[in-house]
């Protein structure tokens, strides 16, 4: 148990005390995609979010069409208003290009379309939803320091489950990458990259806001999402406006290094999105030495790590963690073309034109849902052949 205050506010969970927050004023966006659908850990975030009671629960969903329709009914079954956000119908989609808004969809993209439909209200949360030790007090220890005056909050925790260190891509790619931009960087006062050394756990995806900030935000469309949102923190509410809040104990899915979806392909879009937003507060990167400064600084903090592991009786492959380190290497360098939604205040299309297209969209799916079973129901009962070999496949006896 610790208390160190770091730049930004830093409170901690010295007690079991659950503060008091503004949470009947506040819309909670839950993110969720198909691998969501009935699953414990969801159960558990909306059943807990019943007795949060805030003022809404948007749900961006990310679904088939066959999907979306018992999805949103389950959806539907909680105790809480949610607004299920279908974000891949045809209706939306199309507004979305009519209005220049296309391009690569992701956890980003939805969550920003989510915000959107969040401003109606006087706060706003965010995170996911495959959290195994949601509790309740998640979203009041978030929204507390807004009440008190700051602008943006961010959670953090220990990733420790299962005897060993977790928050890979944090520990091993972003702390040393922020760390050799940091040594590399002569400044006279604290800016952008101290303000993202400063958050015990910056890839963590728990967040509140004030909705004027939120409607500045401009949100990165995939994995870049929660480093982009904090440069874009940095920029409207500075150190002075922005505390991280433990949230204590925090399990949830594991993601391997290597695949389409792995750790190694977020880290590009992880280290694009820090890149862009340390260009943006007019920090020069070096990139020719980028890569060995990277490794320079990992190599130390693997050592650190192990040491803490052995401390603390935790399993440690540290050859494992050096070779993440060196995958993770070759996925420095300049950051892409600019593929940012714009903030909610700037945005061509309108939370209103956005929740009546996706309305649209998941009713249309509701009832081709049910006409599809109609079907299939009319064709169970249909009275078979009286020989049942007339429905046999050519060659069966």
């Amino acid at each position: 148990m610790e208390y160190v205050q770091e730049r930004v506010t830093t409170l901690h969970a010295l007690t079991d005390h659950r503060p008091d927050a503004p949470t009947g004023r506040a819309a909670v966006v839950v993110p969720m995609t198909e691998r969501e659908y009935g699953t414990l850990a969801a159960d558990r975030v909306l059943t807990a979010l019943e007795a949060v009671d805030p003022a809404r629960v948007v749900v961006p969903l990310r679904a088939s069409a066959e999907r979306v329709g018992p999805f949103a009914d389950w959806l539907d079954g909680f105790d809480v208003e949610v607004e299920t956000l279908w974000c891949g119908g045809p209706r939306l989609t199309e507004l979305l290009a009519d209005r220049g808004l296309d391009g690569s969809r992701g956890k980003g993209r939805d969550v920003w379309l989510g915000l959107g439909r969040a401003l109606g209200e006087e706060f706003v949360v965010v995170h996911d939803a495959d959290t195994k030790t949601y509790s309740p007090a998640f979203v009041s220890r978030l929204l507390f320091p807004l009440a008190r005056g700051h602008e943006f909050s961010k959670g953090y925790y220990a990733r420790v489950e299962d005897g060993s260190l977790y928050g890979r891509l944090f520990r091993l790619f972003f702390r040393p990458l922020v760390r050799a931009l940091v040594d590399a960087t002569e400044r006279r006062e604290p800016g952008v990259l101290e303000y993202l050394d400063a958050f015990r756990y910056a890839l963590a995806g728990e967040f509140a806001a004030t909705t004027d900030l939120v409607s500045r935000l401009r949100v990165q469309r995939g994995w870049g999402l929660e480093v982009g949102t904090l440069g874009e923190a940095f920029a409207h509410a500075g150190f002075a406006g922005s505390a991280q809040v433990d949230l204590g104990r925090y399990e949830h899915d594991h993601r391997s290094v290597d695949g389409p979806t792995g750790l190694a392909d977020m880290s590009q879009a992880v280290g694009e999105a820090t890149l862009r937003a340390v260009e943006g507060a007019g920090v020069e990167v070096r990139y020719d030495a980028l890569a060995d400064r990277y490794r320079e600084a990992a190599d130390g903090l693997v050592r650190g790590y192990e040491t803490d592991a052995a401390f603390n009786g935790l399993d440690y492959d540290r050859a494992a963690e050096r070779e993440q380190v060196a995958t993770y290497a070759d996925a420095l360098g300049e950051p892409g073309p600019d593929t940012r939604l714009p903030a909610w205040r700037d945005a061509p299309v309108t939370p209103a034109e956005v929740a009546d297209a996706a309305r649209a969209d998941l009713a249309a799916a509701r009832d081709t849902g049910s006409r599809g079973t109609d079907r299939e129901v009319r064709t169970a009962d249909r009275p078979r052949p009286a020989d049942p070999s007339a429905d046999a496949a050519p060659g069966e006896d």
